[in-house]
């Protein structure tokens, strides 16, 4: 599965750049994440709980930044194994640049695969998934960065 998009957020580039490293801010703002421990020189450990389709499982898994390139942009690699349910691995590119008119324009590039229980489930659906969860994140992170709160409804929010 890959997904390419960029974001365009009220918040200048140093303040995007500072949550992006953030481990309380990336829990925060990562749907169904209830742990998140480390720091970008150390990597971080996470515990997410999520449900795709009618498969519900725990993952626990280690990310990792490379390739940084300070206030700029980063990769980021994970992994993460949720028993019997499967796993899910994959990674980001993740650019920031100012945007046109203010603010700063954020892109990602993501590559990831799954196993398990959950590939079983087809690609349509945990394409669908995988989307809805980045909609989440992103939502929420540009609430954090742009200092207002996530609405409630967020999960159905498209930008």
């Amino acid at each position: 599965m890959e997904m390419h998009a960029t974001r365009t957020l009220a918040a200048d580039r140093a303040a995007v750049w500072a949550a992006l490293n953030d481990a309380e801010v990336l829990k925060a703002c990562i749907p169904g994440c209830e742990e998140l421990t480390g720091s970008p020189d150390e990597g971080f450990e996470a515990v997410v709980k999520q449900k795709v389709g009618p498969v519900k499982a725990t993952f626990k898994g280690h990310v990792t930044l490379s390739d940084v390139v300070e206030g700029e942009s980063y990769t980021i690699s994970g992994e993460g194994k949720g028993g019997v349910a499967g796993f899910a691995k994959g990674g980001a590119q993740v650019n920031l640049s100012d945007a046109e008119g203010g603010g700063t324009d954020l892109h990602y590039d993501v590559e990831a695969k799954v196993g398990g229980k959950i590939a079983q489930l087809g690609s349509r659906l945990i394409d669908s998934f995988a989307r809805k969860m980045a909609d989440q994140f992103f939502e929420r992170f540009a609430a954090h960065v742009e200092g207002r709160t996530a609405e409630a409804g967020d999960s159905d929010s498209a930008s």
